[in-house]
């Protein structure tokens, strides 16, 4: 195994190589010039033009990729254009609000979406059947900015027990913390005013980010386990006198392998795509740092955001894979 990790993180080299080149080249055609983003509208011709020259934006394109190529080997992003930033300086307050509300949505997913799963096959073509199907249907079907602003009527509003948006209350002082991992380094200290308020607002994101997920998992684990128990040895388990329960367990962890690479799927795809859900509770995380790059015409924090989350996608994608061979030894690399 240990050769075929070696082999896998070999591979991401160009991965990299080939999303850096499409992002730089794709960021160039966006309409919008740098130099005048930086400046302002009010500005000579000859400062814009002196600052062209200086960003080097009138070289060829291939100059000006290798370049970026060399300063992305040394973690070096840039500068943003806006708040005047390093990039990779915000990266590392973004990254970490990101990871923790995609991980809580994903754990949230897991264990509603496999225990509704779960008991869909187990209860097949019951009333608990159908109404797992139908939820899972509903949670496809609704969209997050709808289901968040109806979090926050419901929760907020109405009940007035969770807090709409941040990370924190108003009176905590974050700076009390080493790192931007609110939740896990509170937790890990015993810091437990400033756990109770991360785990407060990261409640409701959480909900509205993981409901998607969640209603996926649970129909690929109701497929999964329902396809497994047709299977001949378990018919062949039932027919020696083994209960449904104790043949049921054993499908479960026959089912776990596709039920493993949606949840490897969809961790990735939520750690580019809480666009709307860091909007809608103003979660000061990746997904809407890099919407506001894009509007803004930020080339910098652009290309840092995106690198970053394809990074992410592939290490995710490569753990999905080495969690196969725990969960079935009969896979080896």
């Amino acid at each position: 195994m240990f050769r075929y990790i070696i082999k896998r993180l070999l591979y991401i080299i160009p991965v990299l190589l080939i999303m850096s080149f499409l992002i730089f080249g794709m960021v160039n055609l966006i309409p919008g010039d740098p130099a005048q983003i930086m400046l302002g509208q009010h500005v000579t011709e000859e400062a814009l033009e002196a600052a062209r020259e200086r960003m080097g934006l009138n070289d060829p394109f291939m100059i000006r990729y290798g370049r970026f190529l060399t300063d992305i080997v040394q973690l070096d992003f840039g500068e943003s254009l806006i708040s005047k930033r390093p990039v990779t300086t915000v990266l590392s307050e973004k990254l970490p609000a990101t990871i923790e509300l995609t991980t809580f949505a994903m754990i949230y997913a897991l264990i509603v979406g496999g225990l509704a799963g779960v008991i869909s096959a187990w209860k097949q073509n019951t009333i608990f059947d159908y109404i797992s199907i139908t939820i899972a249907l509903f949670g496809i079907s609704m969209p997050i900015y709808w289901l968040g602003f109806m979090l926050i009527l419901f929760f907020a509003v109405f009940l007035n027990i969770l807090p709409t948006a941040g990370r924190l209350a108003a009176e905590i002082d974050p700076s009390v913390l080493k790192t931007n991992f609110f939740l896990i380094e509170s937790l890990i200290t015993g810091k437990w005013e400033i756990f109770r308020s991360a785990v407060k607002h990261i409640i409701l994101p959480g909900i509205a980010l993981g409901t998607i997920p969640m209603a996926i998992i649970a129909r690929m684990t109701r497929s999964s386990l329902l396809d497994v128990l047709r299977q001949d040895y378990m018919r062949t388990a039932r027919a020696k006198g083994l209960k449904f329960r104790d043949v049921f367990i054993h499908a479960i962890k026959n089912a776990a392998i596709p039920i493993t690479t949606v949840f490897g799927m969809q961790f990735g795809r939520l750690m580019a795509g809480a666009v709307l859900t860091e909007t809608v509770f103003a979660w000061p995380g990746m997904g809407k740092w890099l919407l506001d790059g894009i509007l803004q015409r930020d080339f910098p924090v652009v290309i840092g955001a995106t690198l970053t989350v394809a990074f992410l996608f592939v290490i995710v994608n490569l753990l999905t894979d080495l969690t196969y061979s725990l969960l079935d030894p009969r896979i080896k690399y």
